[in-house]
């Protein structure tokens, strides 16, 4: 005689998902800059919501006075796949720095200033170190308009809470 087992149903399980990242941009160079600003930017064409907190150099990414002016780090750069000593030359910073720049243009990378616009109207919230702020003798004013707080470490967790925090 045969028996009837039970048919089993199979329920997927939802993939969790990421609602939020605090993307924390310490670096001022042009390579230490970018990928902040690229990360912010894809959570955001991914409808994921997404803080940019900036502290001690990387702070001149926002900097009224240094945003435009962000070159590629050639010294101790091992990235760069170069001796230390080329590095320090004279100008070669500048030579790097455009290179790079001619490179971004071609995949329509936008420069630093329009980037920091675009993901702030994007709805990225841009915030800048306290204790950096106060390190370097900084004010609000300092900065770009996009910044919206100077906010401390422990504010920055509050609003990371419940999401993914990436150093970048």
């Amino acid at each position: 005689m045969a028996t009837m087992t039970a048919v089993e149903t199979f329920t997927p399980v939802a993939k969790p998902t990421i609602e939020k990242v605090s993307i924390i941009v310490s670096r001022g160079s042009l390579d230490g800059v970018y990928p902040g600003l690229i990360m912010a930017n894809g959570a955001r064409m991914e409808g994921i919501e997404a803080d940019l907190f900036f502290t001690f150099f990387g702070l001149d990414a926002i900097r009224r006075d240094r945003y435009r002016k962000i070159k590629v780090a050639t010294v101790g750069n091992p990235g760069m796949h170069l001796p230390t000593w080329l590095g320090a030359l004279p100008g070669f910073s500048a030579i790097a720095t455009r290179m790079m720049e001619r490179q971004m243009e071609k995949i329509d990378m936008p420069p630093i200033p329009e980037f920091i616009e675009l993901v702030s109207d994007s709805g990225v919230h841009l915030y800048a170190c306290k204790a950096s702020v106060d390190m370097f003798g900084l004010s609000i004013e300092d900065f770009v308009p996009q910044v919206e707080d100077i906010i401390s470490v422990g504010e920055f967790y509050a609003k990371a809470a419940g999401g993914q925090i990436v150093f970048t």
